[in-house]
């Protein structure tokens, strides 16, 4: 059955006969509050109607769904549609009631990849920013199958969309963050980031920020698993993104905290490393013409940081007056990006497009007729 939406020109229709053009509000009739209200409320049962017939679908075996004609392409229509309907937290915390939280997670496992990828999508939209749905997903062992595509799924896209879920969901929770890194995360993490996936490694190096935030003492852990060395290679990464990442990986590793000598010269190696990536970066940013400077204003600012942290003494950027350009104010530290990744505005309507998802937008697939 085709989808049916909200009478959106009539409620148009309706707004511009009640402006007068002035801008100031004009007293609604009885008559008019009561139609206005009416025609909210139909949408939201609109909605709530929807939901349960996706749910429907989803709690249809695969099988049965192919021999009525609905094709992995259609599923990934209908779970497109229900993310922007759980965009809303009150509709997002309403799957569960009306039974539909499970069989999203076992799309987890679907056999096309396509499908386990746009669940993930679906689910990291229900928990943002949503302690209620966090707490529903851990409850129903959502974290498992997450956990498994993120570390072991062959295709990279699902991985990458696992992870962008899991960080959604252990954002602010505790549990989930202990449970990440009881399943091994930090290691699944170290394995993202020698990815050849830019996306891949841009969502690892975000979520490993949020965790040393999170987890400071957890600095000893991640530094002996080796991610020091990854990320003074990453900060030479040609992806503006994925070198701000590792350099920011590198920054909270290294502040407010003395870099310690190895017994033998593990460390003198890696630290050697370090400046010769950060000399590159200071040459490299030397040479830029002045009107691209503001665009990597983090960037300039992270290199002087991070050098001051480990040489005691200010980069030559900072000689140049490279670090703080004429009109820009001076940063003591830089922007929480962590924050803002992991808390983007996933609610309401202006919801922006997701930049991994390049593909037009689909109709509502049909539903279930009667059998044959």
């Amino acid at each position: 059955m085709a989808k049916e939406g909200p009478n959106w020109d009539g409620l148009l229709k309706w707004s511009i006969a009640h402006s007068d053009g002035t801008g100031n509000p004009r007293n609604l009739s009885e008559e008019d509050r009561k139609w206005f209200m009416e025609a909210m409320q139909a949408q939201t049962i609109d909605v709530v109607k929807r939901m349960k017939e996706i749910t429907l679908v989803m709690q249809t075996p695969e099988n049965v769904l192919e021999e009525q004609g609905v094709t992995a392409t259609d599923i990934e229509g209908m779970l497109d549609e229900l993310q922007e309907h759980v965009e809303s937290i009150d509709m997002a915390n309403d799957l569960n009631s009306i039974g539909g939280l499970i069989p999203l997670l076992k799309y987890l496992r679907n056999s096309h990849a396509k499908i386990r990828a746009k669940a993930a999508e679906v689910v990291s939209t229900i928990v943002q920013n949503n302690p209620k749905s966090q707490q529903l997903v851990m409850d129903a062992n959502g974290m498992e199958p997450l956990l498994y595509n993120f570390t072991s799924d062959d295709d990279v896209n699902v991985r990458t969309k696992a992870l962008g879920a899991i960080s959604s969901l252990i954002r602010h929770n505790k549990p989930g963050i202990a449970a990440f890194r009881l399943a091994n995360g930090y290691a699944a993490l170290k394995d993202a980031l020698s990815s050849e996936s830019v996306r891949f490694q841009r969502k690892a190096l975000n979520m490993i920020e949020y965790l040393i935030q999170e987890n400071p003492n957890d600095c000893h852990v991640i530094t002996e698993l080796g991610f020091p060395r990854i990320m003074t290679h990453l900060a030479s990464s040609e992806d503006a993104e994925v070198r701000e990442g590792a350099l920011r990986g590198l920054y909270e590793l290294t502040k407010g905290k003395p870099v310690k000598k190895s017994a033998d010269n593990t460390n003198e190696e890696d630290d050697e490393k370090l400046k010769q990536v950060l000399k590159e970066r200071i040459n490299d940013i030397s040479m830029m013409p002045s009107e691209d400077l503001p665009a990597i204003r983090d960037e300039r600012h992270l290199v002087d940081l991070i050098w001051t942290a480990h040489y005691n003494e200010p980069s030559s950027l900072r000689e140049k007056g490279l670090v703080v350009l004429p009109g820009e104010d001076v940063v003591q530290l830089p922007p929480d990006v962590a924050s803002r990744v992991f808390a983007s505005p996933l609610r309401g309507s202006s919801r922006p497009a997701n930049d991994d998802d390049k593909s037009e937008k689909k109709d509502a697939p049909l539903l279930l007729g009667p059998g044959p």
